[in-house]
Formats: structure tokens, sequence, C-alpha cells
């Protein structure tokens, strides 16, 4: 506790992300026209339902990954968190410009893990897709426990697993395509490189701790 108390201002840092993501909804919609970048591969992955909790986890997730390199490692902390929120804009731009759309099975049963689904296809239109946010932010955590100064080989094994899985969920539960991930983890690794090799230099950010 006292060290969230004594990173409370950098943990302040956080809100970027929903202060970024109120565009979220604003775009989530085929006012501009629809895209479907659906392969045939799409078509024979299966839903399976299970995979909406690990979807689903991704919400708190995200930020306990950052909590915790906010603990352990300031700079890659904030260089995660830049380049999340520079891809949190380069996909927002995407929607905006090439909105992508993908068909969502028909729910059978009344069972948990299926009004969890509906609940998620209730509130999240089928839109937003290409590139997923979802994989984008994952592999950036990944990145960044990649880069933290404390080699914790359980954490990383942790955030590694965990992230994998939330990336495939997205499949699982018919949200995204192969094109979604793979645009979302080349989009990543672009920006990581970028803010670790050039921005962060000229910023002259070299020592936060």
């Amino acid at each position: 506790m006292e060290r969230v108390k004594s990173n409370s201002n950098h943990l302040l840092a956080l809100l970027s992300i929903p202060i970024i993501n109120v565009c979220y909804q604003l775009l989530n919609n085929n006012h501009r026209g629809v895209f479907t970048i659906i392969t045939g591969i799409d078509r024979n992955i299966p839903f399976i339902k299970a995979f909406i909790i690990p979807y689903l986890l991704w919400y708190p997730y995200v930020f306990l990954v950052l909590m915790y390199l906010c603990m352990n490692d300031l700079n890659t902390y904030y260089k995660t968190i830049i380049s999340i929120d520079i891809g949190l804009v380069v996909c927002y731009v995407a929607y905006f410009f090439f909105q992508t759309t993908v068909p969502r099975p028909e729910l059978y049963g009344n069972d948990l893990l299926i009004k969890l689904t509906e609940l998620v296809y209730r509130f999240d239109k089928p839109f937003n897709c290409f590139p997923s946010i979802h994989v984008l932010t994952c592999y950036l955590v990944i990145k960044g426990i990649n880069f933290q100064n404390n080699h914790n080989i359980l954490s990383k094994f942790l955030v590694y697993s965990i992230s994998i899985i939330i990336i495939l969920s997205t499949l699982f539960v018919k949200q995204h395509v192969i094109m979604d991930l793979i645009s979302a983890i080349v989009i990543g690794e672009l920006i990581f490189h970028m803010v670790d090799k050039f921005l962060w230099k000229s910023l002259f950010i070299v020592d936060i701790e």
C-alpha cells in the first residue's frame, strides 16, 4: 500500500487511457461505410463461449499490469502508457477512415457464459475491429514487461500467458478476425520501438526514477 501511495502521482497517468477511449463510442458505428476483411480461416474458427472470461478480464488486466510496472520501473511504465495512448489514437484514425465489422454467431443457451457474451454483444457494436485494441494493449504490456528492470520470471510468465489467452479470445468470441490481430501487433511493435528509440530521447526522459 505504501508503494501505491508513493507512486499515486504517477498512477494518474493511467487516466489518459479512459480519456482517449471516449472516442471509441463516437466511432463505433457504420455511418462512414463499413468493410469486411474476414478470411476463410476466420470462418472456420469456432465460437467458444468459455473465452468470454479472458476477453472480459482484459479490462482490469491491462491496468493491473501497468500498476505493476509503475511500482517496479517508472521509465518502462511511462514508455508503455505513451505507447498505448499513441496506439489508441492510431486505432481511432483507422476506425474513422476504414471501419470494419465482424459477423457474430447466433447464440444458443441460457448459461452464464452465453449471458456474458450477449452482454458484450449488446453494449459493443460489431465495429471498431481493425486493428484490435484488445490485442494492441496486450502486446504492449508484453513489451513493457520485457523492458522492466526487475527481471521477475513469474511476472513475465503471467503477463505472456494471460496476454496470449486474451488475444486468442478475441477470435473465439467472434469479436475480431486474424487481420485485426496481425495489424495490432505490427502497430504495437512499431510504436513501442518509436517511443523507446526516438520519442523518449527527444523528450529527454532518460531517468524518471
